[in-house]
């Protein structure tokens, strides 16, 4: 072998072949960084200076600029790099790591360029920030085009009205607000034709649900809304209704230990046709005007009673039955079309002292059924007569930790296996079994050995499976 051959191989082993990628695949590898991160490369080589301006994805936290241990670990934070360098007639110039300043700066080294993502995340009380200046923040991003717009900001001063133009905007295709303490939004003209994901978090409408009903009525294509910590008890009527919508989620899990759990939201809608994924948590409502879940395949209930009902039930369970102190028939006589159904043990409760009845659930293949020490399962025999095509059943927190004596908590555990019991003899067509119990009470053994009995009370089609939960 010559030397001008060995030397070839020297030469393309030593080759920089990263540096020779082009631009837009470097862009992509930055992107999964964060924005701090991707502009930290440009310590790197001058090959990677200008790549900053080239980012199509934007992401701005400031608990991650001040801190950047909570994320991953840079090894430029260890050689002391917590700025911001960039480039000025081949000079380096380092800017200050005011978090506000970092955005600015980032944002006019893009100048006009098109944007996919922004995603812009503020908690007061990080790195001071004055409010009026997001705005004009969230109109540079809104002029490049971007299709997916997060704001997550909680800033107490913040006085400002969202910018008008969100809601005007025809290239956003996801929207994402979070805005905590923040301004009410003044919903006046809406026209988003491309958005297909809205998540609303803690926010709140200028005119309540007339607000809310002309958001969505802007967005023709939309296909998936979340709803997290919406206040609808406070609305004159929440409805829900867009045609296009495929995944729902409205959560308010979050507020059953508050004050306004004491009261009732007023009218709650659904006119979702081609539904076909719901999570709804909230407080049970008066009434339930019209809901259209036709095409719903799997949903996650958990809707609960106010204190007052709650109390209401203590004090007539033992002498007065079929009362009822809430009505939530038409909700779940729309959602009969389901076949996988997750219900809360709340919602069991829902089912007994707010249902005039329990419909007939003709698709229902997988039901799941979380259990509660002082929740009772009157409503779930109907429930199961009215599934006739079920095969999967699902008990999560059969068993459970009991602060009383062992003999106690166990009589309490068996009653609920003599309930098991029960509907194995009363659903011979039932293919699955699955129980989720605590593995580490007292008397582990004893409940082991009888659920395990169950086995051979089920039908021979029937697999009983035990899942002991590790606390």
């Amino acid at each position: 072998m010559d030397s001008s051959s060995g030397s070839k191989r020297i030469d393309s082993g030593s080759k920089d072949m990263i540096n020779d990628l082009p631009d837009t695949l470097l862009c992509h590898v930055l992107s999964y960084l964060t924005t701090k991160e991707a502009a930290s490369t440009s310590l790197l080589s001058r090959r990677w200076r200008d790549l900053v301006v080239l980012l199509p994805n934007l992401e701005f936290d400031d608990s991650i600029f001040l801190y950047p241990d909570k994320r991953v670990k840079n090894p430029l934070h260890e050689q002391g790099f917590v700025g911001f360098v960039y480039w000025v007639d081949n000079k380096r110039l380092k800017l200050s790591t005011s978090f506000p300043d970092f955005v600015d700066r980032i944002l006019d080294l893009q100048g006009n360029s098109p944007l996919h993502k922004f995603s812009l995340k503020m908690v007061d009380g990080h790195d001071p920030v004055d409010p009026d200046s997001v705005i004009p923040w969230i109109h540079k991003v809104l002029v490049r085009g971007v299709s997916d717009l997060h704001l997550a900001v909680d800033l107490k001063e913040w006085t400002s009205s969202l910018p008008a133009k969100i809601f005007l905007t025809e290239t956003l295709v996801k929207l994402t607000l979070k805005i905590r303490d923040g301004p009410r939004i003044d919903v006046k003209d809406v026209h988003l034709p491309k958005l297909k994901t809205l998540y609303l978090e803690s926010v709140s409408f200028d005119k309540y649900d007339i607000g809310f009903s002309k958001l969505l009525s802007g967005c023709p294509m939309l296909e998936e809304l979340v709803l997290d910590h919406i206040w609808s008890c406070v609305w004159t009527s929440c409805p829900v209704s867009v045609a296009t919508l495929k995944r729902l989620t409205f959560c308010c899990e979050n507020m059953k230990f508050c004050s306004m759990h004491e009261e009732n939201p007023n009218n709650v809608s659904f006119d979702t046709p081609n539904l076909v994924y719901l999570e709804y948590a909230e407080v049970i409502a008066n009434n339930y005007p019209k809901v259209n879940f036709d095409s719903l395949v799997e949903a996650k209930i958990d809707i609960w009673m106010t204190y007052d009902q709650l109390e209401e039930v203590t004090l007539r369970d033992n002498y007065e039955k079929n009362f009822m102190v809430g009505n939530a028939t038409d909700f779940i006589v729309g959602i009969r079309n389901v076949q996988v159904l997750y219900l809360s043990a709340d919602t069991l409760e829902v089912l007994t002292y707010c249902c005039k009845q329990i419909p007939i659930f003709n698709n229902l293949t997988h039901l799941t059924i979380q259990s509660k020490p002082k929740v009772g399962w009157k409503s779930l025999l109907k429930l199961l007569k009215n599934s006739p095509k079920l095969e999967t059943l699902v008990f999560q927190g059969l068993l459970y930790r009991d602060t009383e004596e062992e003999g106690v908590a166990i009589i309490k555990i068996e009653k609920q296996i003599e309930k098991v019991k029960h509907f194995l003899e009363t659903m011979p067509r039932l293919e699955q079994l699955v129980l989720h119990y605590d593995s580490s009470i007292d008397g582990d053994m004893k409940v082991s050995s009888q659920l395990l009995m169950l086995s051979s009370l089920a039908s021979p089609k029937c697999k009983v499976q035990l899942i002991p939960l590790v606390t």
